[in-house]
């Protein structure tokens, strides 16, 4: 083991208009754009985690590798939000219990609720139920 172990800086997310991206991001999550360098386009810094997007000339093409876990009080609340800022659910990830919805560039998030909650076996919750 290093003296020094290695953290995580900041997490960056590939965008073709990451002006736009940046401007979604910043409003659904309250942290301001704050500047651009080169192909990256900044939001605030928080708990010592940059969050960027960086200029890329191809389109988002399958299903995310990673994502992002958002938490909420009141997840399904939520979803009208991301629409109006321009984002979408996905439905074809509903019978997992989880919210989860696209950003503008199609990049999937989830909208977990505060708190603990139960998960199946499978990785289920049911905390979305009758929804």
């Amino acid at each position: 083991m290093a003296d020094s172990p290695m953290h995580i800086n900041a997490l960056i997310v590939d965008a073709t208009d990451p002006e736009r991206l940046a401007a979604f991001w910043a409003e659904l999550l309250g942290r301001p754009v704050v500047g651009r360098t080169g192909p990256y386009v900044w939001l605030r810094r928080e708990n010592g985690l940059g969050l960027g997007f960086q200029q890329t000339a191809e389109p988002k093409s399958g299903k995310n590798r990673m994502h992002f876990d958002i938490t909420s009080p009141d997840p399904a609340s939520e979803q009208q939000r991301v629409e109006a800022l321009g984002g979408r659910r996905l439905e074809q990830y509903a019978d997992g219990g989880f919210l989860v919805m696209a950003d503008p560039e199609g990049n999937e998030f989830c909208i977990i609720p505060e708190g603990p909650f139960e998960l199946d076996d499978d990785g289920r919750t049911t905390y979305l139920e009758g929804r």
